[in-house]
Order: structure tokens, then C-alpha cells, then sequence
């Protein structure tokens, strides 16, 4: 094999090589790492609601071309052939038929009683070629409806606004419920252990005869409690992956990791200044401001249609007609005609259909104005509630916090005193339960933090 060879072959394995790699890469590599931007930016590209508002744009972009396209100049051409296989006839008096005389050689005879006569109307075949042309010159619908059109694009843009917000609004709060359930399954692990270590200890001593049978099966059943426990965080958690993996649009196969804990994303000196807040522009009232525009734009739309309208037109067609088909596209049976004009519409009287298309626009657009003002004061009050949701449940972790403190402190003198012998196991059972009840309030609070927190930067405008 000469050298040319080989490299050719060495080319054609590397190309291969590199269409592979990436392909093994990812069956390999089937853990993804994620922050909580990351997230985000991953779910704004993949979350099903977020790719179809892109393309509610894309189609918004598309009426606006079809509007424009009205405008242009409309040209169609039509290609007929005909086979008269019964020809139309016309009937005349006798006389009349006499001086036209008949139809050529494979027409129909004419005849028929003696007062008349019936004369073939038409050839055997006939063919035509026609092109239309018509240019709208004024119509004033057609304005109206290129400004509806861009206003249409405008809202389909606050929609996939939204639609953004309330995807991270859900990403957020599925992002959260994960981390919340990770750190719970970290802690009930340490109770865990210290609960085995404990059940361990007093085996020790009931084997030396130091405590009874009772206190042996007292741990055996809080450990047994902590492990059903951990089972259920276990599983919540990983339930809160796949409905994170659902809510970002990651496909189900792959497994995730979250980088970030809640110590990284629990910011005081963040929620401080989310409090002090005043908040800005909310994207419904865009989206509503421009409902009424196009609401206003219908109204001009049906206001306007009272006007004539203008237009052009021309056809130029070429025909031909013969009594055998072989002879039916010879040059010298083609003629031409052609004639061009404009037409003038003038609406006179509908029933007055577009009165009453009017009234209800001016009623809509009331409508409109009404629930404007009602918008608006619902943001208010959606920001002052959320604002104090997010204080009371900020003061009320702080609370649950320092309990989650004493009862892990309570927790460990109660073993030291049963260690040292002037505690019993009682105490020690009851100072764990304790523990862990003081942890579930705990995150049970954080997480309502971190939520009233997504509410409130929603609330704001800041999401």
C-alpha cells in the first residue's frame, strides 16, 4: 500500500474517530453538575413552555410578512383546455339560421322544427391563457392591519417574557426543594449514626448487666423511626431531581448533582436589600398596555372599513379554439386580448354590522381600562404581602434555627449524663426525638424562606 493510501486511510479513521468521541463522551460521562444559574440558562433554552414562545415570535414575524404581502401585487395566471363534448347551442328563427349557417364540419346539424334553427355555440376544443394582475391602491384596513401585526409581535415578545419569568420562578423553587431535601438527608445520616453509636453503647452495657433489655429495645426502635426517616428523604430527594430534570427539560437518563448548597444561595445581606425594594415595571402590564392597543387598533380597523377602497387590475389572455385537437395549438389560432381598469368599492349599507362591531370594540376597550386598574392594584398588594411573607418567615427561621441549636445541645449533655451514668436512656431517647422534630420545623421554615423569597422577587419585577 503506497503512502497515498495510507494517509487517506488515516484521514478517513480520524473523521470517524471525531464523530465518535463526543458520542462516548456522553455515555460515559452520565452525571451533570449544576449551579443554580446554570439551571436557569439550561431550562430557558430546553423547558418546553420556554421553546414554544420562541416560536409564537417566529410566527408573529411570519403574520407580519402575510399583512405586508397583501399590499404587493397579486398576479396568477390560469392554463384552460375544454372538450365540448355537447357543445351550448343558440337558437334562432329559421330565417336567422339560414344567413349564419352552421358549425363546420363536425359540429352538430343544425335544424329542428321549421320556425328555428339550432347553431352549435361552440368549437369541439377551446384552450385560453390568462394572467391576472391586481394592485391594491388604497385600502385602509390594510394599514391598520401592518400596525396590528407588529403590535402582535410586541405582545408574543411579553409573552415569551413571561413565560421566561415563570420558568425560573418554577426552576428556582424545584432547584430549592432539591437542596432542601439534600441537606435533610445529610443531617438525618449524622442523627443517624449518633443514634447507632448510642444503640451500640447501650448493648455494651446491658451485656455487663449496667441496663435492662428495655433500654436496648427503647434505641432499637428510635433508630428504627430514623431509618424509615432517612428511607423518605432518601426518596424525596430523589423524586425533587426528576421533577428539576422535567422542569429544565433534561432528558430523565441523565443524573444530576447540584453544585451549590444552601449556605451559597441563603443571603441576610440579600434578602435585606429585596425588603427595601420598591420594585419595578411588572411584564403584565405590558402585556396588558398592549391588548388595548391592539383592542384600539380593532376599533380603528372596523371605523375605517366605511371608506371606499381602490384597486387596479389588469388581464391579458390569449384563446384558441378548434374543431380537431391536432390542429388546436397551431400559431395562426392563438389572439390575444387584454384590457386593464380600477375598481372603485364603495360601502353603502351592511345592516349596520359594523356599527355594532364598533360598540362591542368600545366595550372591550372599557373592559381593558378596567382590568388595567385592577392589575395595578393587585401588584401593589402582591408586593406588600410577599414583603411581609418574607419577614415573618425570615423571623420564624431564625427562631426554628436557634431550637434546632438547643435541641442538638440538649441532645449531646443528655448522652454525656448517660455516659457518665446520671442519665437514663429515656432522656436520651426523648432529647433525639426532639432533635429531630426541631430540624424538620427547620427546614420546613427554610424552605418557606427561600419560596417566600422567589415570591417576592416575582412580586418586584427583580425575577
Amino acid at each position: 500500500m503506497n503512502s497515498k493510501n495510507l494517509k487517506f486511510l488515516f484521514g478517513v479513521w480520524a473523521v470517524i474517530m471525531m464523530q465518535i468521541h463526543p458520542l462516548v463522551t456522553q455515555a460515559q460521562d452520565q452525571v451533570v453538575s449544576l449551579t443554580l444559574e446554570e439551571s436557569i440558562k439550561y431550562a430557558l433554552e430546553n423547558n418546553v413552555e420556554a421553546k414554544n414562545a420562541q416560536l409564537e415570535v417566529l410566527i408573529s414575524k411570519g403574520i407580519i410578512g402575510e399583512n405586508r404581502a397583501a399590499g404587493l401585487p397579486q398576479i396568477n395566471s390560469t392554463l384552460e383546455m375544454t372538450k365540448n363534448i355537447q357543445p351550448p347551442l343558440i337558437i334562432l328563427p329559421a330565417e336567422a339560421g339560414e344567413f349564419l349557417g352552421g358549425g363546420g364540419e363536425d359540429a352538430p346539424p343544425s335544424g329542428g322544427p321549421d320556425d328555428i334553427a339550432v347553431i352549435p355555440f361552440a368549437v369541439n376544443y377551446q384552450s385560453s391563457l390568462s394572467i391576472n394582475i391586481e394592485q391594491m391602491i388604497f385600502n385602509g384596513s390594510y394599514f391598520v392591519g401592518l400596525k396590528a401585526a407588529k403590535t402582535l409581535r410586541k405582545l408574543t415578545e411579553f409573552d415569551k417574557e413571561k413565560t421566561e419569568i415563570d420558568v425560573i420562578e418554577s426552576t428556582k423553587k424545584a432547584y430549592f426543594t432539591v437542596l432542601i431535601n439534600k441537606e435533610r438527608k445529610e443531617l438525618v445520616a449524622a442523627n443517624l449514626g449518633r443514634i447507632k453509636e448510642l444503640l451500640k453503647e447501650t448493648e455494651a452495657l446491658f451485656g455487663e448487666g449496667f441496663v435492662e433489655k428495655l433500654d436496648v429495645s427503647r434505641v432499637k426502635v428510635q433508630l428504627n423511626n430514623l431509618q424509615s426517616e432517612y428511607d423518605r428523604v432518601d426518596a424525596a430527594e430523589k423524586i425533587s431531581k426528576e421533577l428539576l430534570k422535567v422542569q429544565i427539560g433534561m432528558p430523565i437518563n441523565l443524573d444530576i448533582e447540584l453544585e451549590q448548597n444552601i449556605s451559597d444561595i441563603h443571603s441576610l445581606d440579600e434578602i435585606s436589600s429585596l425588603l427595601e425594594n420598591n420594585g419595578y415595571r411588572r411584564v403584565e402590564v405590558d402585556q396588558l398596555n398592549t391588548n388595548l392597543e391592539l383592542a384600539q387598533l380593532e376599533l380603528k380597523n372596523n371605523q375605517v372599513q366605511y371608506m371606499p377602497n381602490i384597486a387596479a387590475f389588469g388581464t391579458f389572455q390569449r384563446v384558441t379554439g378548434a374543431e380537431r385537437f391536432n390542429s388546436l395549438l397551431e400559431n395562426d389560432r392563438w389572439f390575444s386580448s387584454s384590457f386593464a381598469g380600477l375598481r372603485l368599492n364603495i360601502p353603502i349599507f351592511d345592516g349596520l354590522r359594523k356599527s355594532y362591531l364598533v360598540q362591542q370594540n368600545r366595550v372591550k376597550i372599557r373592559q381593558l381600562d378596567n382590568q388595567k386598574f385592577f392589575l395595578e392594584e393587585n401588584i401593589e398588594l402582591e408586593r406588600h404581602q410577599a414583603n411581609i411573607t418574607l419577614r415573618n418567615a425570615i423571623n420564624i427561621l431564625k427562631v426554628q434555627e436557634e431550637n434546632r441549636e438547643l435541641a442538638l445541645e440538649v441532645f449531646e449533655m443528655t448522652k454525656i449524663k448517660y455516659q457518665e451514668g446520671v442519665g437514663s436512656n429515656l432522656e436520651v431517647v426523648e432529647a433525639d426525638s426532639a432533635l429531630k422534630e426541631a430540624e424538620t420545623n427547620y427546614f420546613s421554615a427554610l424552605y418557606d424562606a427561600l419560596i417566600a423569597k422567589v415570591e417576592l422577587e416575582k412580586a418586584l419585577g427583580v425575577l
